[in-house]
């Protein structure tokens, strides 16, 4: 028989391991688009129904800056992609946070036209190492 200290739900460090989409209640799904590079925003409204504690440690990092983008709340949730838009469109609905469109120099898309030969640049660049 293994102590509990082995089993994989539990770690010494962080305490019970949890499976991340429990955090967005199991939702794979955002109700609102987010892009990784979409600036989010608190806005100082505090949701009037409880979320969970990943929505209130979300929803700090948010309060915690002038705007972070998608990507860094998930990096320092340490929590997939997907499962932070889904916390951020809820905070969202609930007008806790904003979200703005990333912009690109040029106004183009992420890879503009001026873009694309630095990229082919790049890939030439990483073909000849491989």
């Amino acid at each position: 028989m293994r102590a509990a200290r082995d089993t994989p739900w539990v770690d010494d460090s962080a305490g019970r391991v949890m499976r991340p989409y429990t955090a967005s209640g199991g939702r794979t799904r955002p109700g609102i688009a987010l892009d990784l590079l979409s600036l989010v925003t608190a806005t100082g409204v505090r949701p009037r129904v409880p979320l969970g504690p990943e929505h209130t440690l979300a929803l700090r990092l948010c309060a915690g800056a002038a705007a972070v983008t998608v990507a860094e709340v998930a990096g320092h949730l340490r929590l997939p992609a997907v499962v932070v838009k889904v916390l951020l469109s809820d905070l969202m609905e609930h007008g806790a946070v904003t979200v703005r469109a990333p912009r690109f120099p040029g106004g183009g898309g992420p890879f503009a036209a001026e873009d694309q030969s630095l990229l082919r640049a790049v890939l030439d660049g990483l073909r000849k190492r491989l």
